[in-house]
């Protein structure tokens, strides 16, 4: 089973341009039927695309859907300069037909509550903790079934990309602990996303870890991690192949790996 992640830096292009680019990524990243594709920074008026699409930061005019499409109209004046400004976004999981999908939920990574017991086990100052509060992360989950009476439970997270990698790490092993919790004891758990975290922080040397039990990690900040199975080595699209009318697609490259 192929699993590909890919942060979509909202359809922009490296350097950003006016115009969207998220059809040119999404017909990249399915040319060759990934299994299960898990993509991050989706503007939420495309999350409708995929199997399943969750918002985590909320658009900022107003109550969905109205002020999604509203985002979507300002933001077509010129999507390199407005980004999020007014789009919010989410994340999304495409899953190839052949799987069943058994169940689908979400889990916000930064509530209040969590936020304020992490801000003082880490001794945040207060330029953090409002920072931290300005967006919204989530996890979402995915159990799928395949035709051979296989199971899997695919976790797609982004995680916070402040400065200080500790509230990353917290958040990555708050998704973590959610994607186990929702796997039944015969499921392949697949943890992935962008984590904003190198193979070398705590947190995934941990969860790479005997406790856990995860996979190596590769390089770079974009992972897919498997509990349960053998894979591949994790492999890093090179810069050519995601290039699109000359025009380098989003500031990540996917990542995938094979589960064997």
């Amino acid at each position: 089973m192929l699993v590909r992640t890919w942060n979509l830096f909202h359809g922009n292009a490296l350097p950003p341009q006016r115009r969207s680019f998220l059809d040119d990524m999404i017909t990249l990243a399915t040319a060759d039927d990934p299994d299960v594709l898990c993509v991050q920074e989706v503007p939420a008026w495309e999350l409708g695309r995929f199997t399943v699409g969750d918002v985590a930061a909320r658009p900022t005019l107003g109550p969905l859907p109205s002020a999604a499409g509203l985002g979507r109209r300002l933001t077509s004046l010129h999507h390199g300069l407005l980004r999020s400004a007014f789009s919010g976004q989410g994340n999304a999981i495409a899953v190839a037909p052949r799987l069943r999908v058994l169940a689908h939920e979400h889990l916000e990574l930064n509530p209040r509550r969590f936020r304020a017991a992490e801000a003082r086990r880490l001794g945040l100052g207060i330029v953090a903790r409002n920072a931290w509060a300005k967006e919204r992360r989530i996890v979402q989950t995915v159990r799928l079934g395949a035709d051979d009476g296989r199971t899997y439970l695919v976790a797609n997270t982004h995680c916070t990309s402040l400065p200080d990698r500790r509230i990353a790490q917290a958040e990555l092993l708050r998704a973590a602990a959610f994607a186990t919790a929702q796997a039944l004891a015969e499921d392949v758990v697949v943890l992935a996303g962008d984590f904003n975290l190198t193979a070398a922080a705590r947190a995934m040397r941990e969860l790479t870890g005997p406790e856990w039990g995860f996979s190596a990690a590769g390089p770079g900040i974009d992972h897919v991690l498997v509990k349960g199975a053998d894979t591949s080595e994790p492999r890093r699209w090179p810069t050519e192949r995601r290039r699109a009318d000359g025009h380098l697609l989003s500031d990540h490259a996917p990542v995938e790996v094979d589960i064997t």
